[in-house]
């Protein structure tokens, strides 16, 4: 079961997209906590730095790993639980990819089964503004920035683009 958790906003259509996307279960983090609802995970993927180990180690299967993104936040942690326990935190510093990694996303890509989100555009010159925007915490998906405007891309696009 792949159980995914982000805001949503009233009225946005994020449980729709995010089923799409491969979600079994959508969990609004701000009206449910998923380390308390007793269920157990194989992996807990933190994308973007919000769960802590320490909050989601009860949360895993025995064996369960931890995959952190968040930098040094997790550094001890991954150190100490290689060594002793039975749950894992998971995380390469620096992220490598190899070859066969970019292989794969390219054979994915072709076959149709990657979908990037892409929640707005904004002009280079706009950076300033795409990183207000990234900071409140509301995007669904990407934030791209585009040099010369690129072609059917619109700045500050408010409804969602898949590509």
């Amino acid at each position: 079961m792949v159980l995914e958790t982000g805001r949503s906003p009233e009225g946005a259509d994020d449980p729709h997209l995010r089923r799409s996307l491969g979600a079994d279960r959508v969990v609004d983090y701000t009206r449910e906590d998923f380390t308390k609802n007793g269920q157990t995970y194989d992996v807990i993927f933190d994308a973007v730095g919000k769960h802590s180990f320490a909050r989601c180690r009860g949360s895993l299967k025995w064996g369960g790993s931890y995959l952190a993104t968040d930098g040094f936040r997790n550094l001890i942690m991954a150190l100490w639980t290689s060594r002793i326990g039975d749950k894992r935190v998971l995380f390469s510093l620096p992220p490598r990819y190899t070859k066969n990694d970019v292989l794969f996303l390219k054979e994915l890509i072709e076959a149709g089964r990657y979908r990037a989100v892409i929640d707005r555009c904004y002009a280079l010159e706009d950076v300033i503004d795409a990183t207000r925007y990234v900071e409140t915490e509301q995007k669904t998906g990407n934030v791209v920035l585009t040099i010369g405007g690129g072609p059917g891309l619109k700045r500050d696009r408010q409804d969602h683009l898949h590509r």
